[in-house]
């Protein structure tokens, strides 16, 4: 199994919802948080002045999924998440060992 993590730009949420409900996966958690990658932050203007900020909102959407379906969630991210500046976000993948189902105690894959 793997664990997706995507950080993408706050506006192409709606976007990458709908095409992972399309392609059949609607699983997915969504956090707001807030972060910089290489381009340290952004400078803004406002009434003349200019002032830098540092961390720039962000969408993180986290899915586990079965190791065969990564491909095509991830695929899916890139191609709806993506506008070609910077900015866009990153995508993680790391191994899941187990999942459990609390309400009925299933695990591994049946869990998902």
């Amino acid at each position: 199994m793997k664990h997706i993590i995507a950080v993408i730009r706050p506006e192409k949420l709606d976007d990458v919802r709908t095409a992972l409900e399309k392609v059949g996966y609607a699983g997915l958690m969504i956090s707001e948080i807030e972060g910089h990658g290489k381009q340290k932050g952004i400078v803004q203007q406002w009434r003349g002045e200019k002032y830098k900020v540092d961390l720039i909102p962000k969408i993180k959407l986290e899915v586990v999924t079965q190791d065969a379906e990564a491909p095509l969630i991830i695929k899916t991210i890139i191609d709806n998440a993506r506008t070609g500046e910077i900015g866009d976000g990153k995508i993680f993948v790391s191994t899941v060992d187990e999942v459990i189902r609390i309400r009925t105690g299933e695990t591994g894959e049946t869990a998902l």
